[in-house]
């Protein structure tokens, strides 16, 4: 019998052309690749502080509880939540990260009939979700690096299911307005759900943040998606969540897998949630670092754009690859964002004093 198809073939379409998202260069594997003792990994926006002493003993306490499953509708931290948020529980939806969430949208709402819209420059997993599904992608070009919300409200007609709106944005740290951004869930159509994603909600300054979640009251097709991944430095325990209307929650808890988040992940969670000096180091740490970063940009001659997240992209005037490996080699990760057609641009974490000043000291001697 001759064979003329491979399994890959009978693969959904959308899958067998989807390219795996790739992460941050992981530690191990460089010091494994060119053997060497000290690096400095600025690559994948996490918390540079490390867990809080709060969480870990949270967690501690929890491990000789393993042998168990863990609360599959996640009681405890749904409680803090709602009082933290001042929202109901039935309107939470837990999350093996926010990305969870980001698919879990759409499995609930999208088929390979309907379109999905986001920006240029957007956070890769959007066309991967939308890929995954079948659906079809409809990508705005950017504004000065950011969301050009006319642009994307165009873009929507009947085939619209979702729209995916990242705020700040990653990779690029921009920010929208208030007004723009609530005059666009406006006009938005009431079939089109609209995540809002404020994966780095925590670092907006207090005057330039948006109250999302008092929209919820008005706009039953939105949900807000956050994470413990960044500013409570729990990246590794892979736990955020979705507020939305009770409709919408109770449509993703259908499809979220049973004991999606760990009991570990659990508990630190809710720890982190009220552990405020944590937060507060955690966003000093941060600006103290975007500073120190900028400055030194600037006198390097080299142009950024202003972020209100724990990152920052820095245009070289050149293609960045180069100067990523040659980063690399003296032991330094950081991020290219050539896939988010962004080629001479490199994206810094905010790292501690003594990371952040490694990396400058590195881009000096590379750039010199």
């Amino acid at each position: 019998m001759i064979k003329t198809n491979k399994i890959g073939d009978f693969a959904v379409k959308g899958v067998q052309n989807l390219i795996p998202y790739v992460p941050g260069k992981p530690i191990d594997e460089l010091k494994r690749e060119l053997g060497l003792t000290e690096i400095v990994k600025l690559a994948s926006n996490e918390n540079p502080l490390g867990p809080g002493s709060k969480v870990l003993l949270a967690i501690q306490k929890t491990l000789t509880e393993l042998s168990r499953y863990p609360d599959g509708n996640g009681f405890a931290l749904k409680q803090a939540l709602a009082k933290k948020l001042n929202v109901l529980t039935s309107q939470i939806t837990l999350g093996n990260g926010s990305n969870e969430i980001l698919e879990l949208v759409a499995r609930t709402f999208l088929t390979p009939d309907s379109e999905v819209v986001f920006s240029q420059h957007a956070f890769a997993v959007y066309p991967l979700v939308t890929q995954a599904a079948g659906a079809t992608a409809r990508v705005a070009p950017a504004l000065n690096f950011g969301h050009d919300l006319d642009a994307m409200v165009a873009m929507v007609n009947s085939k619209t299911r979702v729209v995916f709106i990242a705020n700040p944005n990653n990779p690029t740290g921009t920010l929208i307005e208030k007004k723009v951004l609530k005059n666009f869930l406006s006009a938005l159509p009431e079939t089109v759900v609209c995540i809002l994603d404020e994966a780095y909600f925590e670092f907006v300054d207090q005057d330039k943040r948006v109250d999302s979640i008092e929209w919820l009251k008005e706009y039953p097709n939105l949900i807000i998606t956050r994470t413990f991944s960044k500013a409570y430095g729990l990246a590794g325990l892979r736990i955020g969540y979705g507020v939305s209307s009770t409709e919408l929650a109770d449509l993703f808890n259908r499809v979220r897998q049973p004991f999606n988040n760990n009991m570990l992940a659990l508990a630190a969670a809710e720890e982190a949630l009220i552990d405020e000096d944590y937060l507060a180091e955690t966003i000093t740490t941060n600006k103290q670092g975007m500073q120190f970063l900028t400055n030194a940009f600037s006198k390097l001659g080299l142009s950024w754009i202003p972020s209100s997240g724990n990152f920052v992209s820095v245009d070289l005037k050149q293609e960045s690859m180069p100067i990523y490996q040659a980063l690399l080699e003296k032991g330094v990760i950081v991020r290219p964002v050539a896939n988010y057609e962004m080629p001479n641009h490199l994206r810094i974490s905010i790292g501690t004093e003594k990371e952040n000043q490694f990396f400058v000291t590195a881009l000096k001697d590379i750039l010199s």
